[in-house]
């Protein structure tokens, strides 16, 4: 394919700041992301006759149908049930359009792909940078928790932990031995860190131990005796610095505190109703096994079941807090397939790819990991599929990962 240099560092400046403005300018990443998307349809359509520009879709097939799955699984629902809400493919079809993004980015050079490791750093540093400077009188509390004017905490600190630790899966491309290298990526550790801490997305921080672990892994921390007891030393020393500020016990001792009031008959608490919502999904699922309520019919669904005395009120939602129950409700057996398509899709190329030699794959499989398992752990306590602002993101990532390894082998060969 002919690529003119102009679109390929177009297409790079955009692959760097997809990321940095994510938290900071309402829909700057979809804008950067259809911008990419309108190259990737002109470069299909340009090279439709081209032997093998589609093929990839065919070598990385899981990837194909796991992008397709819960769309595809969503537009046979609406038609068998008879309905049509075009709201509901809004989020989600952002995942479509990742696979023509991908077979452009997998196009250009493996170097200029790279770049996204620099916006993750530049979107987390640039939130922490604002959380300082925009911080309302008496700081960030927990009543008044860090978020931006399109989103709430949970999404907000959960991306920033996110691109905070991408920063770090993505230097193992670059050059890891680079002091100009490696202090700013730590730098946007620390700052998206900070700026998950304020927002107090518990939920999210269960992620960190799995980004730790899966950081051994990628720079072998485990298989040497020195830098096991210095990894060690450093997350047992962060950790208790982290348990020992107020915000994160009083967080933490939320939990227990709203299950010792559940016994006490007292399920008004954030946990109880969270519990009672989930479990109303799960009556919802056992009388719509297959297919569900539809949809976007949650909420009705939910009202209905209060006016009958079935549940509370107060959990009537669009939404079950938990991309698991969602689909459970929402969609039945199906949306679970879909869902677990979805997930085993983003993930099984990176994992496969984990153990490579060369390190801008074996960075790109790493951080890959982090983005899939991230989106399954987010998606426990939340809704992570249902914001555009995170499923563009994801969707970017997912694709741009994806096309680094691919290119990467190519260039090797």
């Amino acid at each position: 394919m002919i690529f003119a240099s102009g679109l390929v560092w177009l297409t790079t400046l955009l692959l760097f700041l997809a990321p940095a403005v994510n938290l900071m300018w309402r829909g700057g990443t979809g804008y950067c992301f259809f911008a990419i998307v309108a190259l990737a349809l002109g470069a299909a359509v340009v090279n439709r006759r081209v032997p093998g520009y589609f093929s990839a879709l065919r070598t990385y097939r899981w990837f194909t149908i796991g992008m397709l799955a819960l769309v595809v699984a969503s537009i046979i629902q609406q038609l068998v049930f008879g309905y049509w809400l075009p709201r509901q493919f809004d989020a989600l079809s952002r995942f479509v359009f990742a696979l023509p993004v991908f077979l452009l980015l997998r196009q250009l050079p493996s170097r200029n792909l790279r770049v996204i490791g620099w916006g993750c750093a530049a979107g987390a540093l640039a939130v922490a940078l604002w959380a300082l400077i925009d911080q309302p009188p008496g700081g960030w509390t927990d009543v008044n928790r860090l978020n931006n004017s399109y989103t709430n905490a949970i999404p907000f600190g959960d991306t920033a932990l996110l691109l905070a630790f991408l920063s770090v899966f993505t230097l193992g491309w670059d050059n890891p031995r680079d002091w100009r290298v490696v202090v700013p990526r730590v730098l946007a550790l620390v700052a998206g860190g900070y700026a998950s801490f304020l927002s107090g997305t518990r939920g999210g921080w269960l992620a960190v131990p799995v980004f730790v672990v899966l950081l051994g892994m990628q720079y072998r921390w485990f298989t040497h005796k020195k830098r096991l007891v210095i990894a060690t030393l450093a997350i047992v020393i962060a950790a208790a610095g982290l348990l020992s500020t107020e915000r994160v016990h009083k967080r933490l001792a939320q939990v227990p505190n709203d299950v010792a009031m559940m016994h006490r008959g007292d399920d008004d608490t954030a946990t109880g109703l969270r519990l009672q919502l989930w479990d109303a999904s799960r009556l919802i699922f056992m009388q719509h096994p297959l297919y569900g309520i539809g949809k976007g019919r949650l909420d009705a669904e939910l009202d209905a079941m209060a006016k009958r005395g079935e549940v509370k009120a107060e959990i009537v939602n669009e939404r079950a807090h938990s991309d698991f129950f969602s689909a459970l409700a929402e969609m039945g057996l199906i949306g679970i397939i879909s869902l677990l398509l979805f997930y085993y899709g983003m993930t099984v190329y990176f994992w496969r790819h984990r153990h490579a030699s060369d390190p801008a794959i074996r960075a790109a499989a790493y951080a890959g990991v982090a983005v899939a398992t991230s989106t399954v752990i987010f998606g426990l306590t939340i809704d992570v599929l249902v914001p555009v602002m995170v499923t563009v993101l994801l969707a970017l990532l997912v694709a741009t990962l994806l096309a680094v390894i691919d290119v990467r082998k190519r260039e090797l060969a």
